[in-house]
């Protein structure tokens, strides 16, 4: 298939199914804790619009939660069969993170799940309102745990090889390794900044088409509020995760930023833009800003970091890639930051639900969440590279041993399968959210009156109505 060898066809298998994959738990992981906000704000205040707006995202939710469990399920196959050298060196430690992470998250989870979406009439207030604390809860800890074995690949501790094998000599070691607390913060607040723009997107593109209630009033405004104060925070943990990555994987840094030499006493300076060519061991067509390098990557003026040349060829990441996906995930960051100041400049002139630049601005950045997450991971994953288990294990002798025809019969069925099967999933997903946030009747109590919960099936998609058309 276009003349690649096994170990290339696996790796873009690898990464086409992780990319179908990671974007599910994000949406996951902010969705839950925004239901527990939302629930703990409704038995607060006892105002319905809360009420309304859990209804309506807990719907989407269970869509999203069905569809990241079918996709988890192939990543956990592959390690067996793409990656068996792999699963055979290592599998002593992520095997164990990874079985962590079943019985203490996604049981959790799992066991939560049907009170959280069924339980409205079924148990009081307060236990629904710890189920769903508990779904949150449990979205965090799955995050941890696998954010642990990838870390521990990333910046490897805590182990000796016997026989050929990896052996764990310290857990404590192995899961606190050196990135593991910058990544699983970055991809934490990712994961925030991610649903806070799905969901601003949203109360945008109602207000837009007219439907200006107080349920895409409140979603569009926790979502503004949510991308100002969370975006310059993703931006200084990106910043203390960039020092770790250059402690731990200096050539990583280097083929970010396209530096493949330094000149004596002379700053590094930012690239802006250009292409590295990795033949010629040069980045053409560079625009550069001199000393703001330095600044942003050392923390001093006239600091320098290790240049590619300083590696071995065999051992450089390719830098045209990690070159530019990280300046998308940079350039998406720059533009929520000013979609969150001109949203709060917005609102401090009454102007936050009228000023169609800024809802169209919003609805346009609907996505940007989940594509920084994505170039991210691509500039994590491929900037790791030729290691599978950084310094330890290249990725050459991790993959298994499968002929050139049988990857790409593989990767063209998941690409079919996968277009069908999540193409519905979201397409149906994004119906629900063109359908809107719907009015509930609510007893005196201040119990929610859905009659018809008692009567659905306890399975997660059941959660979803079945008529998904637009409300006119």
């Amino acid at each position: 298939m276009f003349r690649l060898t096994a170990l290339e066809l696996a790796r873009i298998q690898f990464g086409f199914t992780i990319s179908f994959h990671i974007i599910f738990p994000a949406i996951t992981i902010g969705l839950a804790s925004f239901l527990a906000v939302l629930e703990g704000v409704w038995l607060w205040k006892k105002q319905t619009v809360y009420r309304e707006l859990y209804q309506f995202w807990s719907a989407i939710f269970a869509v999203n939660f069905a569809m990241g469990v079918v996709s988890g399920l192939v990543m956990a196959y592959q390690f067996g069969t793409n990656w068996s050298y792999f699963s055979a060196f290592a599998g002593s430690i992520t095997g164990p993170l990874l079985t962590y992470e079943v019985l203490t998250a996604f049981f959790l989870e799992a066991g939560f799940l049907g009170v959280m979406l069924f339980g409205w009439n079924k148990v009081g207030p307060g236990l629904h309102f710890f189920a769903t604390i508990m779904v949150a809860l449990g979205t965090l800890i799955s995050a941890t745990w696998i954010l642990a074995s990838n870390s521990w690949m990333q910046t490897p501790q805590g182990f000796e090889i016997i026989d050929g094998r990896v052996v764990p000599v310290d857990w404590l070691k192995v899961i606190f390794n050196p990135s593991f607390p910058y990544r699983l913060a970055h991809m934490t607040v990712a994961a925030y900044l991610a649903t806070a723009l799905f969901v601003g997107a949203s109360g945008a593109w109602h207000l837009l088409k007219g439907r200006d209630t107080p349920a895409t009033r409140t979603m569009l405004s926790m979502a503004m509020w949510m991308v100002l104060v969370v975006t310059p925070l993703q931006i200084a943990i990106g910043d203390a995760h960039g020092l770790n990555t250059l402690k731990h994987q200096p050539a990583k840094i280097a083929a970010v930023e396209g530096h493949w030499e330094n000149k004596p006493g002379e700053s590094v300076p930012l690239v802006l833009f250009g292409w590295p060519d990795m033949m010629a061991e040069t980045t053409r067509y560079a625009f550069e800003v001199p000393y703001l390098g330095s600044l942003i990557l050392t923390h001093e003026l006239n600091g320098q970091i290790p240049g590619l040349k300083e590696f071995a060829p065999r051992d450089r990441p390719n830098s045209t890639i990690v070159f530019w996906s990280f300046r998308v995930m940079v350039g998406l960051g720059m533009l929520m930051l000013l979609l969150g100041i001109w949203a709060a400049w917005a609102r401090w002139c009454n102007r936050l639900y009228l000023s169609k630049p800024l809802l169209r601005f919003a609805v346009a950045m609907g996505p940007a969440g989940l594509i920084a997450i994505l170039s991210g991971w691509f500039t994590t994953e491929i900037g790791r590279q030729p290691w599978v288990v950084y310094g330890v294990m290249r990725t050459e002798n991790a993959v298994s041993n499968h002929s050139a025809l049988a990857l790409s019969t593989t990767l063209i069925l998941f690409i079919v399968m996968y277009t069908i099967v999540f193409g519905t999933g979201v397409s149906y997903m994004l119906k629900l959210v063109a359908r809107g946030p719907q009015a509930h009747h609510t007893a005196p109590d201040g119990v929610a009156g859905d009659e018809d919960q008692n009567l659905r099936p306890a399975r997660p998609l059941s959660a979803a109505p079945d008529d998904v058309d637009p409300t006119p």
